[in-house]
């Protein structure tokens, strides 16, 4: 049975490394018969604040529910994005207050502080580009977006198998070390990681 594969570009910059990394992924995993669909958040119409907090539902935007879909019926959710600030791009965070709800993502338990896990069984990896060492920003930053992206988001929804790689230093990077990036990246497509 083919895996399904959800890629979500949090690059708001359609020229960005990070569309290219996004493209050789989905090539990749399109030559190993995978099911692939994309969600590129810039491309979506929706208001990123959560307006009310937790108090009060905020309607969700039709581009957001059809967004909501392809999490649902993914097993595997590549997310690609830039480091900025050590964390992820407004777009993307604004993606993930929106919609990574109670009653969607998790479900709190009455009375109780724990809480249910709604995407158990699915797999992610996170794919991030850096203008730092990654080692650097794991050692003196101790990599914010990744333990935001990995620890207090996917798993706490329930996906507890995520991988992550880094591809930096972006600024000092040339044309033949891109494409080393964009080709090792394409080979983790066929495999399915």
């Amino acid at each position: 049975m083919a895996k399904k594969i959800l890629i979500i570009n949090g690059h708001p910059n359609k020229e960005s490394l990070n569309f290219g990394l996004a493209e050789s992924y989905k090539k990749g995993a399109l030559e190993s018969n995978a099911e692939v669909q994309e969600i590129i958040i810039s491309n979506l119409k929706f208001n990123p604040n959560l307006e009310f907090g937790y108090q009060k539902r905020t309607e969700l935007e039709p581009d957001l529910l059809n967004a909501w879909e392809k999490i649902k019926w993914a097993d595997h959710l590549v997310w690609v994005h830039p480091v900025w600030w050590g964390g992820l791009p407004a777009i993307t965070k604004g993606f993930i207050d929106r919609l990574f709800l109670p009653g969607f993502a998790f479900q709190y338990k009455e009375n109780s502080l724990f809480w249910d896990k709604l995407l158990n069984g699915k797999t992610a990896h996170i794919i991030t580009t850096l203008d730092q060492p990654s080692w650097y920003y794991w050692l003196v930053y101790g990599r914010p977006s990744v333990n935001q992206l990995k620890k207090c988001t996917l798993k706490f929804c329930g996906i507890n198998q995520v991988k992550v790689s880094y591809f930096g230093i972006i600024k000092k990077s040339n044309e033949r070390t891109r494409q080393k990036w964009i080709s090792t990246i394409e080979k983790l497509g066929k495999q399915n990681k």
